[in-house]
């Protein structure tokens, strides 16, 4: 049985699906959660336990019901298997809008399959829910998310407010919607 507690947009690009995050996702979520990969996305000091994957899993699902919007789940064409998210996210305390990311497991890496997620999920965020400016808030010794980050055509912006509770995050503005017309 599949439950959709809110209506949620399916975004198609050449050789991805974006889509609601599901409960079927959560093995995924799991896995990665306990990897050292998860280490980016974890509050400092947050352990890898069931309890805390569970949660954070309910409240990324959560994020679309209480915003009506959030982040995507992207899979290949071909596969409903999560790869990674990727899209709008602003839980209560951010100080801006942002489009964040994470790849499941190292071998989606380099094959510009994020960078084609976040495109799309950008896209959505600025012509469907109508956002001016969105960032991406990056630890400083995350290479790779810079480098993708600067890839989108985002931009280190020192002016920006802080990330919550974690002073070292850059904030790294993406170009407004004119700026990619």
């Amino acid at each position: 049985m599949t439950v959709v507690l809110c209506p949620t947009p399916v975004i198609e690009t050449e050789s991805l699906v974006l889509r609601a995050p599901a409960a079927r996702d959560f093995e995924g979520w799991r896995e990665f959660f306990f990897s050292d990969r998860s280490h980016w996305i974890r509050a400092l000091g947050t352990a890898a336990d069931e309890a805390t994957a569970w949660r954070a899993w309910a409240g990324v699902i959560g994020h679309w019901v209480m915003r009506g919007w959030g982040s995507f789940v992207f899979t290949t064409q071909s596969s409903d298997r999560a790869l990674g998210m990727c899209g709008p996210w602003a839980p209560i305390n951010w100080p801006e809008f942002e489009i964040g990311w994470t790849v499941w497991s190292a071998e989606h890496e380099g094959k510009g399959i994020v960078a084609e997620a976040a495109t799309a999920a950008r896209a959505h965020a600025y012509s469907v829910l109508g956002w001016k400016t969105a960032v991406s808030y990056i630890a400083p010794d995350n290479t790779r998310s810079i480098r993708l980050a600067e890839r989108l055509g985002a931009r280190l912006d020192p002016a920006a407010a802080p990330f919550p509770g974690e002073t070292e995050a850059r904030v790294y503005r993406h170009p407004n919607p004119e700026d990619l017309a």
